[in-house]
């Protein structure tokens, strides 16, 4: 190699490695989980025991498309934003990772 490649891989190599780490460390981790998190959403059947982001857990009593209504007590259901929930903790049914 001669001395102007060993000069801009001196220049350059920090940045490459830079952008390879950040990759692997923020972005590819953060993919993984949307990938996870959209498979659960769309996973989410009538009857399934759900919690949501604010903490409140019900059954799931009709499923559709950008919200879903949840029996939270004797007579009391709630409607929210699918979004909302954050996990599904059914029996057997996919299980958050605290």
């Amino acid at each position: 190699m001669d001395a102007n490649m060993m000069n801009a891989l001196y220049t350059y190599g920090p940045l490459i490695f830079m952008v390879l780490v950040i990759y692997f460390l923020i972005i590819r981790p953060q993919r993984k989980e949307q990938k996870r998190r959209k498979e659960m959403l769309d996973g989410l059947r009538r009857g399934n025991r759900v919690v949501t982001i604010g903490g409140i857990y019900g059954t799931l009593t009709e499923v559709h498309d950008t919200m879903v209504k949840m029996k939270i007590a004797e007579h009391v259901e709630i409607e929210v934003s699918r979004a909302s929930i954050h996990a599904n903790v059914t029996d057997g049914g996919a299980q958050e990772k605290s």
